[in-house]
C-alpha cells in the first residue's frame, strides 16, 4: 500500500512538472508567433514602402522619356536631357548603316532598362555638341552619368569589329560602364533565340516603330 501511495506521489508530481514543462513550452511557442508576426508586417510595411518608393522612380523616369529610344532634335535638348536624368546612353549619328544598326541595338534596350534614358542626336546637325564631346567616328555612343560624359563606345571595335554583334553584347558594354544596371545575365537571354539585325528581316519591321 505504501508502495502504491508513494507511486501515485509520483505520478502527481510527474504530470505537474510535465504540465509546468507543457505550459511553458506553449509560452515560448505563443511568444514565438507574435514575434513572427511582428517580424513579418514589419517585412510587408518595408516591402510597401519598397514598391512605393519604385513605382515612384518608375513614373518619374517615363515622364522623362525613359524606356523608349528617341531622338533629341537640338542641342540645347541634350544639356536639358542629361540634366533630368542619372543615366543617359546617347548616339551620335548620322544616316549610314552603322548607325542604323546601333539603332535597332538601342530601340531594345531602353525598353528593357526603364532605369537609363535612351537617345539619339545628330553628329552633323550638332556641331559644337560634337566638337565639345570629341565626336568624330560615327557611330559614338555616349555613355554619361550625372551630367558627365563618362565613357564612349567607340564604332564596333569594342563589340567583335563588324556590324553583326548581338544586342547581349552591347548591352554588357553599358553594364560594365555602370550606365545600366546589371545582375550579372543579360535581361535579353530569357527570350527564345536571340538575333543580329542582318539576322532577321521580320525583327527589323516589326521593331520599328
Amino acid at each position: 500500500m505504501e508502495n502504491r501511495a508513494v507511486q501515485e506521489i509520483l505520478e502527481k508530481q510527474l504530470l505537474t512538472v510535465a504540465k509546468a514543462v507543457e505550459d511553458k513550452l506553449d509560452e515560448e511557442i505563443a511568444a514565438l508567433d507574435r514575434v513572427d508576426d511582428d517580424d513579418l508586417e514589419a517585412l510587408r510595411e518595408r516591402r510597401l514602402q519598397q514598391m512605393k518608393k519604385m513605382a515612384e522612380k518608375r513614373s518619374r523616369w517615363i515622364s522623362l522619356g525613359h524606356g523608349e529610344y528617341t531622338e533629341i532634335p537640338s542641342e540645347k535638348d541634350f544639356f536639358s536631357a542629361v540634366k533630368a536624368s542619372d543615366r543617359v546612353v546617347c548616339h551620335f549619328y548620322r544616316e549610314n548603316w552603322p548607325c542604323k544598326v546601333v539603332d535597332k541595338h538601342l530601340s531594345i534596350l531602353a525598353k528593357q532598362h526603364m532605369e537609363t534614358r535612351f537617345v539619339k542626336i545628330n553628329a552633323e546637325k550638332s556641331p559644337f555638341l560634337a566638337e565639345k564631346l570629341k565626336i568624330v567616328v560615327l557611330p559614338t555612343i555616349a555613355l554619361i552619368k550625372n551630367a558627365k560624359v563618362d565613357d564612349y563606345v567607340v564604332g564596333f571595335d569594342e563589340l567583335g569589329g563588324k556590324d553583326d554583334y548581338s544586342t547581349e553584347e552591347l548591352e554588357e558594354r553599358l553594364a560594365k560602364a555602370q550606365v545600366i544596371f546589371f545582375e550579372g545575365e543579360s535581361s535579353l537571354k530569357s527570350s527564345a533565340k536571340t538575333r543580329s539585325v542582318r539576322q532577321s528581316s521580320n525583327a527589323d519591321s516589326s521593331d520599328s516603330e
